[in-house]
Formats: C-alpha cells, structure tokens, sequence
C-alpha cells in the first residue's frame, strides 16, 4: 500500500468532516438565516437604514420606510416563505431556551466582561453597558447562548467585540424585547419573542434581528450577517505543517486519522 497516498487521503476526509461541521453550525435558523430583520406585525424604518439580507413579515404584511431604507435581499410580507422563516425562528427560539446553563449571569451587567464559549443564562432582564467581550479560544465556529428571561438593553455607545475574529454563532434569546441603545455597535443574532428596537445609528455585525410575535423598528441602522471570520490554525505534526482545529467530534474523528496514517508513514520510513 502506498502510505503517502493514504496521507493524502486521510487529509481529504477530515477536510470533509470539517466542512460537514462549519454546515451544520450554520443551520440552527433554518430558512430564517436568509433574512437579516424578521418580524411577526410590521416593520418600520427612518432613514437610510441597510439591511443586507431579506427582509420578513408574518403574518403582517406591512414594512414601512424602505427607501430611505434599503434591503439587498429580497422582502418578503405575509407570504409562505416569511412563514417559514417564522416558523423556523421559533424552531430555534424553543431550541436555545432548552439549553443547559452553563453560567447564571443574573443581576450582572455584560459590559465589561470577557466570555469564552458557552451558555449564559438571566433570570430576568439583561443590561449591556460598554464592552462585552468574546474569545473565541481559537475555534470560528465557537457556540456563545445569552438566555435572557425578559428584556435586553444595551446603553448607548455599547458594543460586543470577538477576539481571534468574528463568531458567526452567537445567539441572544430574549423572552419578551429587545433595545438597542444609541450608536450601539452589536455582534450576534437576536431571537426576541416580542420586539426589536434598533434606535439612531445602531448596528448589528454578523447577526439579525428576528421577532417572533412582534415588530421590529429600525432608525438609520445596518444589519449585516456578514461575518468576518478567519479560522485559526494549530500545529498537529511538523511534517503535515497546519491542519484547522477540530470543530467537532467529525474533527476529532478526522484529526484521529491523519495522525494513525502519520504514524504508519513513520514506520515504514517513506521519503
């Protein structure tokens, strides 16, 4: 057998095992992931507001301000694919609510705080004011869970920064509303069972704004889920150079493979 081949090979299937877990840690929203700002009523914008994915209502039908605002998607208002997108924004509301908590942050203010991966939970309102920071620990695809029991506000000129890049995952579940201070500049996705209010010049990188039974208001703001994510990189063998950090047990499984087909390599000592 021809063991550089199998190093070869064995490379290519954890590629693949890595590829199959980036997919499935995109896939929680559903269709709702193709929409930028998603509400149950109505929503209503002032200014030039930017939202660049869809934009949804149901089963309202009515989405007011745009222009000035714009959308570079498509909106949709009382149809079947705001409904499904509806529907699957509950789906995942229900899922995150049923997480376990990893860490009760009730009574405490988020701003100020470093958080690594993990599912944070308040019993009743949570506040931003300033900074709150991700890390990331090195893994793009990195889980961070705000289970908020009421409402979410952040004061304004707050914002959520991420070390090591942009977290793509990141998903606030808010029990009742959700209010964007002034200028706020916020990362993640919000999933609110009522409303969202997003006031002058506040702004959400790599997320959404979803409203589950509610509307949404926008003034002069951008809602992009871009996401700026650069995977990191870990050493595993010299002669294999850099492979990417496992981002599931398919990670581990593939990464478990190189190294068995590294180890024969070694025994039988092929140039």
């Amino acid at each position: 057998m021809n063991y550089k081949y199998a190093i070869v090979l064995g490379i290519v299937v954890f590629s693949s095992f890595q590829a199959e877990a980036k997919a499935a840690s995109t896939s929680m929203l559903g269709t709702a992931n193709n929409f930028g700002v998603l509400a149950a009523s109505t929503v209503t914008n002032t200014g030039p507001s930017l939202i660049t994915e869809s934009l949804g209502v149901s089963t309202g039908s009515s989405a007011t301000g745009f222009s000035p605002g714009s959308v570079t998607g498509t909106i949709f208002t009382s149809d079947t694919v705001a409904a499904q997108a509806q529907a699957d924004n509950a789906t995942a509301y229900n899922f995150l609510a049923g997480l376990s908590s990893n860490v009760d942050l009730t009574g405490k203010d988020l701003g100020g705080l470093t958080l690594t991966p993990g599912v944070y939970s308040f019993s009743s309102s949570a506040q931003l004011t300033g900074k709150l920071t991700l890390n990331n620990q090195g893994d793009p695809n990195a889980l961070f869970v705000f289970q908020i029991g009421s409402t979410l506000t952040t004061a304004s000129n707050s914002s959520i920064v991420t070390t090591n890049g942009d977290v793509p995952n990141v998903f606030f579940q808010v029990g009742s509303s959700a209010t964007l201070g002034t200028g706020t500049q916020f990362l993640g996705n919000i999933l609110a069972l009522t409303s969202i209010t997003l006031t002058t010049g506040a702004n959400i990188k790599c997320g959404r704004a979803l409203a589950q039974n509610g509307i949404v208001t926008m003034d002069t703001n951008k809602v992009s889920s871009a996401c700026d994510t650069k995977p990191q990189k870990v050493a595993v063998v010299p002669e294999l150079a850099v492979i990417p950090e496992p981002d599931s047990l398919l990670g581990v499984l593939g990464s478990g493979i190189v190294g068995l087909l590294f180890a024969f390599r070694k025994r039988f000592r092929i140039s």
